[in-house]
């Protein structure tokens, strides 16, 4: 297929629609979009130039009840538009299948998605680690019949060694832990436990669906070195801690959580050889997928088992319990199913008890797992599972460590979880934002207008230059609009002649007057840009304490006030009120208070009074119920305001 047309832009993905086939023999044929898919791949090569043109939505030619028949209006459109020529692009415009292109806005979501993982990961003590997405194939060929094996994207590359784009990151995280070993001794030259996190990009060739694409990043996080359960509840609570921070709870979603010991107490029992266990939880695992029955014939014809016992395993896995499942297996005392239920009181006592429930049927896929293994679901079932893992203790004794390493970890596919925050509406937009769009008067302030942006950029605000210079004042206005600019900096002769910078603030409403919309800057004070629209200068610029002349000239106040003394000897303001003096007067740092200022102290003297951050509460020595308003600071015996306290 050379080309796809899309009428006017509406055809989405997803949206049902079908497609005039203009083949060479002149017959146009309305059929299903999935359907000229299957037959543009299936036509002979000197066919497949054939011209999809589609038809979405309201401009259908025919409806399912009489698709012999066209209406009037639609018709003559249809025809309209095979009259004119068709122009093909001469490459593929979509991205190969399964695969996706990130425009600026899905770039937004999938930074923020980015940010509130590493978010986690960091609040929870881990470090970010990455490896190559080329690795040998090798790390992955394992012989237990997985999926995986079946699905990588592998190559021989043009030295002759086996490759492939990596299908997981685990094994790659394995090959980095083992390359602090000293595989003499098993010695760790690094301190355990490792806490690590990456978010790669992984590849696997498989059947593309909602949530799921041959290409996704993978959050994933691992503890390495800790042999208790408590790294598995850690874990856990990690992914619920994600969840919350994304606004889904536990009605939306759950985490069925099994153990690999447990089971391979019913396998050893049902006589499944210990050499054969690995392939058969491979098996058990697709029981969602292909059903009972086929895992039980896959047990017969793959593991050698009598069907009866084949039977019996299905139908354990059954279980609605723990205990049920233990007895099952015959072990309901034994310390594995105890360390299980020693992690659900854990979860209890952590305070993410109501995310779990027990499973027997969860089993993972991946060969490597050992022990507890986890699986996040969509309590409504629309989706597949959201995120999974759990214990891998032998998986570096497969690539030559001479002893077993605890391990535990999860990974956290990107494209599902996208699908839940859709489903449940809690996504936010992510439309594009921008501190200042910097606009010329004509080509010869070009350079100012320049160099504006430069000094803007250096006070850390990100900057947009106009490159249209010379055209109406409102066009550069809309630009910033349209671009999500907050303010928009014009520099014209006039101004730039007098050293100043014209800045108009686009996000006020429209009741604010043209005065607190536009300011005229001193270019030289262009770092301190945010105090002229009530924000706070920049820290560098702070004048010193008692600096009272630079500070009224910066704010414009006006000459300065008599000050009159209070009853308890602090100066006052011509009211005799202390706070009617700091607004008028420099206090602490040598600044007059900012309209955030007294929005602050308003906020604090309707409320508790109390500071909300530690540099509010900094030098304060004593803090009662009573100094709503007045605390001290120490050493000279006065006492100030919160809102004097706040700018200090």
């Amino acid at each position: 297929i050379f080309g796809v047309n899309c009428i006017g832009g509406r055809l989405q993905r997803g949206q049902a629609n079908e497609v005039v086939l203009d083949n060479s023999s002149g017959l146009d044929q309305a059929i299903p979009f999935k359907a000229a898919i299957a037959t543009c791949t299936a036509a002979a090569p000197q066919q497949r130039g054939i011209a999809i043109q589609t038809m979405g939505g309201k401009d259908k030619a025919k409806d399912d009840k009489g698709k012999s028949k066209a209406g009037g209006k639609e018709k003559a459109k249809d025809d309209k538009d095979k009259s004119k020529t068709k122009v093909q692009s001469t490459i593929n415009l979509e991205p190969p299948s399964g695969t996706r292109d990130f425009f600026p806005e899905e770039m937004r979501q999938q930074t923020w998605l980015f940010d509130k993982f590493k978010e986690t990961a960091r609040l929870f003590g881990f470090q970010q680690y990455d490896a190559p997405v080329l690795e040998y194939e090798s790390l992955y060929t394992r012989k237990a019949g997985e999926e995986i094996v079946d699905q990588m994207y592998n190559f021989v590359d043009k030295e002759g060694a086996q490759v492939t784009l990596r299908p997981e990151m685990t094994p790659s995280l394995a090959r980095m832990v083992l390359s602090l070993m000293r595989i003499e001794t098993g010695e760790m030259a690094a301190q355990l436990p490792l806490k690590w996190f990456s978010i790669p990009q992984c590849w696997r060739f498989e059947t593309t669906q909602r949530g799921r694409k041959r290409e996704h990043y993978q959050w994933n996080m691992d503890i390495v070195g800790v042999t208790t359960i408590y790294a598995e509840a850690e874990m856990l609570a990690a992914i619920v801690a994600f969840f919350e921070s994304v606004g889904i709870t536990s009605k939306d979603v759950g985490l069925k959580v099994n153990s690999r010991k447990v089971l391979g107490a019913v396998l050893k029992n049902a006589g499944v050889p210990d050499d054969r266990f690995a392939e058969t939880c491979v098996i058990i695992d697709k029981q969602d997928k292909i059903g009972a029955e086929a895992v039980v014939k896959d047990l017969v014809e793959k593991v050698d088992l009598p069907k009866a016992v084949a039977e019996r395993i299905v139908a354990a896995t059954a279980a609605k319990t723990l205990e049920e499942f233990a007895a099952v297996a015959g072990v309901s005392d034994s310390d594995d199913v105890k360390e299980l239920q020693t992690l659900f009181k854990l979860a209890e006592d952590y305070g993410y008890g109501d995310w779990l429930i027990f499973d027997a049927s969860v089993i993972r896929g991946l060969a490597y797992y050992t022990g507890v293994v986890f699986e996040g679901f969509d309590r409504a079932g629309t989706l597949r599972a959201i995120c999974g893992g759990g214990r891998y203790d032998r998986l570096l004794t497969l690539y030559g460590s001479p002893k077993e390493v605890p391990c535990c970890g999860f990974g956290f596919g990107d494209c599902v979880i996208v699908e839940l925050l859709k489903e449940k509406g809690v996504i936010p937009s992510f439309p594009a934002r921008l501190d200042y769009v910097v606009a010329a008067w004509n080509a010869d302030m070009m350079g100012k207008a320049m160099n504006v942006a430069h000094r803007l950029r250096s006070a850390g605000k990100t900057v947009d230059v106009y490159m249209e210079p010379g055209k109406k004042v409102a066009k550069a206005f809309n630009y910033g609009d349209r671009v999500g600019a907050d303010k928009v900096a014009f520099v014209a002769p006039d101004e730039w002649e007098k050293g100043l910078v014209a800045i108009k603030d686009l996000r006020l409403g429209c009741d604010a007057s043209a005065d607190a919309k536009q300011k005229n800057v001193p270019v030289d004070d262009l770092a301190n840009v945010d105090s002229y629209f009530g924000g706070k200068p920049a820290p560098k610029a702070k004048a010193a304490a008692g600096s009272t002349a630079a500070a009224k000239t910066a704010q414009g106040s006006g000459p300065p006030k008599e000050a009159a003394a209070s009853s308890n000897g602090v100066a006052a303001g011509p009211s005799g009120n202390m706070e009617d003096f700091l607004k008028d007067y420099p206090y602490v740092s040598g600044f007059v208070p900012s309209a955030q200022d007294c929005d602050l102290y308003e906020k604090l003297r309707s409320s508790t009074g109390k500071p909300k951050t530690a540099a509010m509460a900094a030098g304060m020595t004593t803090w009662e119920p009573s100094h709503k308003l007045n605390v001290s600071l120490g050493g000279d015996g006065k006492t100030y305001s919160a809102v004097a306290v706040a700018s200090a």
